[in-house]
């Protein structure tokens, strides 16, 4: 068994999964018994010969590319690498990131120093250097009603800052899905990713439930431990991608918080849009989505073609 198993997933985006990889190997200590598996959800074939390509020139022997024929989106790919891992732990980092420190060998001592501890994430930053919300609070209808800000101002102790530098390991509720590390034992105990989530809110289910099912199943941000974050470079800023982020949203909502939350969000969003689809065409189209339920069914997942090389 290895140390830990890194998973990665690549979609049309190989030049930032080379520079992961890269910056994985260079800023990872040697004492790290660790692998790197990445799966590859269907990118076009160049991407994905670029991929290859690069992998086959690299001299880090533990290293395992895996081609997906269907876009499983972010939870089923890494659940496909899964299958592949051999590590007692697991880090799943987004292909869009860059280790500034050595992140897995801190964030790895960290979870075997602290039993109480089920799953632990680095401090985010962008491109330049500006800390990022490094970590999140339950998605629930209150979270969604009043904002995060207010929670924050009203009980800073259960809901601290998100976009702060801290000094010492804090204890948070949901870590982002850019970059996190979890036991094997606990990720298998809650049954890993759920699947029927194609984008967005896998991690905050994934918390919701090992803070829920399992004993010491704590959550902390590791500041110590650092990465730079460039985000969304597989996945953009469509109107489908935008419809994909409240599915998610909503199903997790529903699955951990009950139908009754789930139809008082999904009403009080029906009526925002349709006061904003008095000035946009687009936010009609969304209010008639979240008059039909936004559900399941209108997520991309249903939507993939499978590739054939």
């Amino acid at each position: 068994m290895k140390d830990l198993s890194v998973i990665l997933i690549n979609y049309n985006s190989s030049s930032f999964t080379i520079q992961c990889i890269d910056s994985i190997i260079e800023k990872t200590s040697k004492n790290l018994d660790y692998e790197i598996i990445i799966v590859d959800n269907a990118s076009r074939l160049e991407d994905f010969k670029l991929l290859e390509k690069a992998i086959k020139k690299n001299n880090f022997q533990d290293i395992k590319l895996i081609r997906s024929k269907i876009n499983t989106g972010f939870g089923g790919g890494n659940m496909f690498g899964v299958e592949f891992a051999n590590g007692n732990y697991f880090a799943f980092v987004n292909n869009d990131t860059l280790l500034q420190n050595d992140c897995l060998t801190i964030t790895y001592n960290f979870l075997k120093e602290n039993k109480n501890a089920a799953i632990c994430s680095p401090q985010q930053y962008n491109e330049n250097s500006e800390v990022q919300k490094s970590f999140d609070h339950f998605l629930t209808l209150k979270r969604e009603v009043f904002g995060r800000k207010i929670l924050e101002k009203i009980n800073s102790e259960k809901y601290p800052k998100r976009r702060k530098v801290y000094k010492s390991p804090l204890k948070v509720q949901s870590v982002p899905g850019s970059f996190f590390v979890i036991s094997t034992e606990v990720f298998s105990k809650v049954g890993g990713f759920d699947t029927n989530i194609f984008l967005y809110y896998e991690e905050t289910d994934l918390c919701y439930r090992v803070a829920k099912y399992v004993e010491n199943g704590d959550c902390y941000l590791v500041p110590q431990a650092k990465y730079i974050h460039f985000k969304g470079q597989s996945t953009g800023k469509s109107f489908l991608i935008k419809k994909e982020l409240k599915i998610s949203l909503l199903y997790v909502l529903r699955k951990n918080s009950g139908f009754i939350h789930y139809q008082v969000l999904r009403w009080l969003l029906t009526l925002k849009f349709l006061f904003k689809s008095l000035f946009s065409i687009k936010k009609f189209k969304l209010f008639i989505f979240f008059l039909r339920g936004a559900s399941l069914a209108e997520s991309l997942k249903h939507k993939q073609p499978i590739v054939k090389d």
